[in-house]
């Protein structure tokens, strides 16, 4: 039998700035090992006093480590200071303390199979891959929902050409969007591009524009938008919306608005179209929270149609269809909201990049029928 020999690679091979890598391990085989990664950060000046965000304020761009993956890993014991797990967010560090941050590596999916579903792909280089999804596609697998996703036909279509860092079991996925929403998703096909991908999605620099449909027409002189708190109107009839979401108290499927808890999300809407009743709306977000777009729309009063969670409360007036469009309208059975464009400098060539997607075929015939008015 052929022993295993196990090897040290990358060891403390380079510095730069406040990080360093200790190591990885492989076998005489090539063959990764299950045992993680570890970065050394040494935090800077005035760091924050929540762990994560003192961390998470020094990771570099080659390294792909969010703030919530931070937060995961300090939880399990995953962050040592001289040795010792440190599992406290509100651990007082002071400038200059070193930690070190043990990344799980990337798992191989041997649960997730490939499947030979087809996509619709934007753009393609060697780099990163954009991709049109559909509405109704889960984006990772997960408990109910192994098979159809968009990690299997990724699996299908560029089985080792995919990036696959921190631990994540999501091959490529650098983010996500609702299963029922539709538009544009950036895939990364290599580290190097997951890492600058991950770093423009964390500094909140890439530009990511919905088309939304909302039940009624929020606009300035709306009576329930006067003293919402976290709404105000900017130049241009522009709506803010700044609130923290966090997971609802009693329904662990829903998100929602609260005061003193959660994380801060920011969403700006203008409207594009009137229709009286309701109104297509252009949305671009400054975070991406958990249905962020969906839970402020229906925090100022305006839920999407068909939108099943959030959309429930504001009836559409049945008066202003014919019953056969009031019928198309009522059966629309998923958010009327769309990834419509995305933005980001490409992460190895460095180049500003744009991309845009039609709306589906469903999202085309609701509009068309709101337009009769």
């Amino acid at each position: 039998m052929k022993p295993i020999i196990i090897t040290i690679s990358r060891v403390v091979t380079k510095r730069r700035n406040n990080f360093k890598f200790v190591g990885s391990v492989e076998n005489s085989e090539g063959l990764s090992m299950s045992i993680p990664h570890v970065v050394e950060l040494t935090l800077g000046e005035n760091p924050a006093p929540r762990l994560d965000k003192a961390l998470a304020s020094v990771v570099p761009a080659e390294v792909t480590l969010s703030r919530s993956r931070i937060t995961k890993l300090i939880a399990a014991g995953a962050v040592t200071m001289d040795g010792v797990p440190i599992t406290k967010l509100k651990f007082k560090a002071l400038e200059g303390t070193v930690f070190k941050v043990a990344m799980p590596p990337a798992e191989d999916y041997e649960n997730a199979q490939p499947e030979d579903i087809p996509l619709d792909i934007v753009f393609e280089d060697e780099h990163l891959i954009i991709i049109n999804k559909p509405a109704g596609m889960v984006v990772h697998p997960a408990p109910g929902s192994e098979t159809g996703t968009l990690v299997n036909a990724l699996l299908h279509h560029f089985d080792g050409n995919l990036s696959g860092v921190g631990g994540e079991k999501r091959p490529g996925i650098v983010h996500r969007i609702d299963k029922d929403t539709s538009g544009l998703l950036v895939v990364a096909k290599s580290d190097a591009a997951h890492a600058g991908l991950a770093k423009q999605f964390a500094d909140h620099s890439i530009s990511r524009r919905y088309w939304a449909v909302s039940k009624g027409v929020p606009q300035k002189g709306d009576p329930r938008l006067g003293g919402l708190r976290g709404v105000n109107f900017e130049d241009g009839g522009v709506i803010r919306v700044a609130t923290n979401i966090a997971r609802h108290k009693t329904d662990r499927k829903r998100m929602a608005v609260v005061i003193d808890a959660g994380r801060h999300a920011i969403t700006r809407a203008a409207i594009l179209e009137d229709f009286g009743h309701s109104a297509l709306m252009e949305c671009w977000l400054e975070t991406g929270r958990t249905h962020q777009i969906r839970v402020h729309f229906a925090h100022i009063g305006h839920g999407l149609i068909g939108d099943p969670i959030y959309g429930l409360r504001k009836a559409m007036p049945g008066t202003a269809f014919e019953p056969e469009d009031m019928a198309v309208v009522k059966g629309f059975v998923r958010q009327a909201l769309h990834a419509k464009s995305l933005g980001f400098i490409h992460p190895v060539t460095e180049e500003p990049v744009e991309f845009n997607s039609e709306i589906p075929e469903d999202l085309s015939k609701l509009l068309e029928i709101l337009r009769k008015k």
